[in-house]
């Protein structure tokens, strides 16, 4: 799957398409009830100092993806410098992330869909959706990157169309003067508490760049490409949360007029657009999930594979590619089925999960550049690498530290059980291979 097959690979746009598409940019209209009441009206600042944090984090990333063409994530790259047993902590904690997003993305479409169609039982939707993007995915990954690049353009297109109806509705009924206001950012509230648990919330949007990092082995000239996906995944995606959260806080500086201010979407849609833009924008979400499902699923798939291939899953199910659709069939089959649990789960529950699994992915790739560079490498001289390999990471640590301190308890509690099952898995596998080893020692003996 290396070698060749590297040089047709994935170009850096397509990467970058999958990235944005990660992100499901459009759920800035579904969380921004929720954001604007923990942050009081601010929830255009809230993505402004997430992006900052998040960039930080990002370059990390990309500063690794340069040194290793390997994909993987946080998992590889804690693997290289920190050890095996490090390195499956962190790949079993990110594994949250990566099998429950897809999840996510299927029980929002079907949410949608059954609200647009309620004669077909959500069932029958969650199933419908899921073996979709399942079989999509079983096909080379070119499709996948034209196939999101579409959806993104069409997310796109809508947000623009919900940009100027806004511009025109405060144009016509207030004066084109009052657009130009800076209220959306700054609207006088100096309480930065509740800022910053808003921020916690929104840093997860921008989980596209962790993802990009797991298409290395897929794309063309990885050390050049994934580097560059990395931060254009972060920069793009911000500049789409920021403008259109931008937009949505000019035209409701409050929540006053919110039945459900949980679930603003349908009320934004109808104030802004009337009944008509409203379906519009719900088939849009839907196409937002729908493509931000492609692509969690493909990433999910791809860390499965990663992990078989090391030997830390099986082998044969989970680390083999199909040899005709080049693909990682069995992990694509396997994360096809996490995600009928849609069925079942709750939304919050697993929302918490996913928070807990990014902050460990997060956190270990600081702390990863860190070892690598300054510890391994021992590129220590000079104000420019203690400044990359020291302060940075150490400046990105404390930022996440900040959101560690704010996450939910529930995240926290569910996040530990999830940890002590991999620590009792690591446990079984080493028992399951001490028998083997006394075996060959007994054998070295006999001789």
């Amino acid at each position: 799957m290396e070698g060749e097959k590297n040089r047709k690979g994935l170009t850096l746009w397509q990467v970058v398409v999958i990235g944005v598409a990660y992100m499901a940019p459009a759920t800035v209209f579904d969380t921004f009830g929720i954001i604007s009441q923990v942050t009081q009206g601010r929830v255009p600042l809230a993505y402004v100092m997430a992006l900052f944090a998040m960039l930080l984090t990002a370059f990390s990333y990309a500063r690794f993806s340069k040194q290793s063409p390997k994909s993987g994530s946080a998992y590889t790259y804690t693997t290289e410098t920190c050890g095996k047993t490090a390195g499956f902590f962190v790949g079993w904690c990110s594994l949250i992330d990566y099998l429950l997003i897809p999840l996510v993305n299927v029980l929002l479409a079907s949410f949608y869909l059954h609200a647009l169609m309620p004669d077909v039982s959500y069932t029958v939707w969650v199933i419908i959706m899921v073996s979709i993007i399942t079989l999509i995915n079983s096909f080379h990954i070119n499709i996948l990157a034209n196939f999101s690049s579409i959806l993104i353009t069409a997310t796109i297109a809508m947000m623009m169309i919900f940009i100027i109806l806004v511009v025109t509705g405060i144009g016509n009924s207030q004066g084109y003067s009052n657009l130009l206001t800076m209220r959306p950012l700054l609207n006088g509230n100096t309480e930065y508490l509740t800022l910053l648990t808003g921020i916690s919330l929104v840093c997860f949007s921008y989980l596209g760049f962790d993802a990009v990092s797991t298409l290395a082995h897929e794309s063309q000239d990885p050390t050049k490409t994934i580097p560059k996906a990395i931060m254009l995944t972060t920069l793009l995606g911000g500049a789409i949360f920021i403008t259109v959260s931008w937009f949505v806080q000019l035209s409701f500086p409050s929540l006053d007029q919110f039945k459900n201010p949980n679930e603003a979407l349908p009320e934004i849609a109808l104030y802004v657009g009337g009944a008509l833009f409203q379906s519009i924008l719900l088939t849009v979400q839907i196409m937002n999930a729908f493509a931000s499902g492609l692509a969690s699923h493909a990433s999910a798939s791809r860390l499965l594979y990663i992990m078989g291939r090391d030997g830390v899953f099986h082998k044969k199910i989970f680390g083999s590619i199909n040899s005709k659709l080049g693909t990682p069939l069995y992990s694509i089959f396997f994360v096809g089925l996490i995600s009928l649990l849609a069925i079942f789960v709750d939304l919050a529950m697993v929302v918490s999960l996913v928070s807990f699994g990014a902050l460990i992915a997060f956190t270990m790739v600081n702390f990863s550049v860190f070892m690598k560079f300054y510890v391994i490498l021992k590129q220590r001289n000079g104000f420019k690498n203690i400044f990359l390999n020291l302060l940075l990471p150490l400046a990105s640590g404390v930022v996440l530290l900040g959101l560690w301190i704010h996450l939910e308890k529930s995240a926290l509690v569910f996040g530990g059980i999830w940890l002590l099952s991999g620590g009792l898995l690591l446990l079984y596998r080493k028992i399951k291979k001490q028998p083997a080893s006394l075996n060959i020692a007994t054998q070295e003996l006999g001789k």
